[in-house]
């Protein structure tokens, strides 16, 4: 038998109409992707578990006033809240995002710089562009371990356990991710510093 995938477009009109579980699917099947995109920017859980809960808000104020367009792109609309949301907390906070050189893989340390002028504020964001595409060039295995592990700081025995592989799976997965991304880099003589 073949499971159904309800469309994004689908629920948001079941919820429209009064269906709260159908906002609970969304939330849940959307949840690990914006989650981890709000992170990537603030590095901090609870920062990023407050912008989180405060997107899926303005959501759902949004969708209750019927001011939400449907044009299928549900998921770059919630990302385009989160993303403006960040920017307030940095704007609200005066600063803007630290990046940390753990030593881990220097291709997601590229700015440690703090005073960021426009430029660099510009060169930061293609940069980080640019890592987002690498990765969603990324096979979803490896994709998903990198995710886990560079964004939500999760250890090879958290991913295991999530995504139900050896803790060597997951470590073969992440180490074929960066061999991977940095054959794409070598590839396209992709720049990724400031």
């Amino acid at each position: 038998m073949q499971k159904v995938t309800i469309t994004d477009a689908i629920l948001v009109s079941n919820y429209i109409k009064g269906d709260e579980s159908a906002l609970e699917v969304l939330i849940t099947r959307h949840k690990q992707r914006i989650y981890s995109f709000i992170y990537s920017k603030v590095f901090d859980r609870d920062i990023a578990e407050d912008i989180f809960q405060d997107t899926f808000i303005k959501v759902i104020r949004t969708l209750k006033r019927g001011k939400y367009n449907e044009e299928g792109k549900f998921l770059p609309w919630v990302m385009r809240i989160a993303h403006n949301l960040v920017i307030d907390h940095f704007r609200k906070n005066n600063r803007m995002p630290k990046f940390d050189n753990s030593g881990d893989f220097d291709i997601f340390s590229v700015i440690s710089d703090t005073s960021l002028n426009a430029e660099k504020v510009m060169v930061k964001e293609q940069v980080e562009s640019d890592v987002r595409r690498l990765i969603d060039e990324l096979p979803e295995d490896q994709k998903e371990v990198l995710v886990m592990r560079m964004y939500n700081d999760m250890s090879f025995k958290e991913i295991s356990e999530r995504t139900g592989v050896s803790i060597n799976t997951a470590l073969g997965r992440m180490r074929y991710a960066l061999i991977n991304m940095r054959k794409v880099i070598e590839k396209h003589n992709i720049v990724l510093t400031n």
